[in-house]
């Protein structure tokens, strides 16, 4: 399980959609993240209820009380909320390009470990290794989400300029 977590803002703007789905108290929205997450994000408390407590100043949330469970600290959305969700919604938006960069560099990091004579990486046999077998399990793993969430996988004969032109979006966008 990845302890890292996600770019910064990430987990604000998921704390702030779960509260508008319902009321919810921390160790709630911890496990939400990670179901959201398929079990990579480990967020803890140290890091919830600090969000949960900056919404509270900033009049994004409020604390309230549930007769049924009067020892944990529930919030919800207030308007100001509401508000603050619908700009998060549009920043979040723009960042589609960021999570791919990451995702990608990620991914090209752990096959340079694996085939650039440049890193010597100690590789026990009872672990995780850089290798073809373990890279090619990744990739599984990705079509098998794409195919679970979206529909059977198509590969993409493009080259990446020529997707960018076919998808209307700059290829480097700085």
């Amino acid at each position: 399980m990845r302890k890292s977590g996600p770019p910064k803002g990430l987990i604000s703007y998921i704390v702030l959609e779960l509260l508008e789905e319902k009321p919810r108290y921390g160790y709630e929205i911890l496990k939400e993240i990670g179901d959201i997450s398929g079990g990579h994000w480990e967020p803890s408390y140290g890091s919830v209820y600090p969000i949960l407590y900056k919404f509270e100043d900033n009049g994004w949330a409020e604390r309230i009380e549930r007769e049924d469970e009067p020892d944990r600290k529930y919030f919800q959305l207030t308007p100001e909320g509401e508000q603050e969700l619908a700009e998060k919604r549009v920043e979040t938006g723009a960042k589609a390009r960021e999570f791919a960069d990451v995702i990608l560099g990620f991914y090209h990091v752990y096959v340079s470990f694996a085939t650039d004579e440049r890193f010597d990486v100690e590789q026990p046999a009872e672990h995780w290794r850089f290798d073809e077998t373990f890279s090619r399990w990744i990739c599984e793993q990705v079509v098998r989400h794409h195919e679970y969430y979206f529909d059977d996988f198509e590969r993409i004969e493009d080259t990446p300029e020529e997707f960018y032109e076919r998808m209307g979006v700059e290829e480097d966008p700085n």
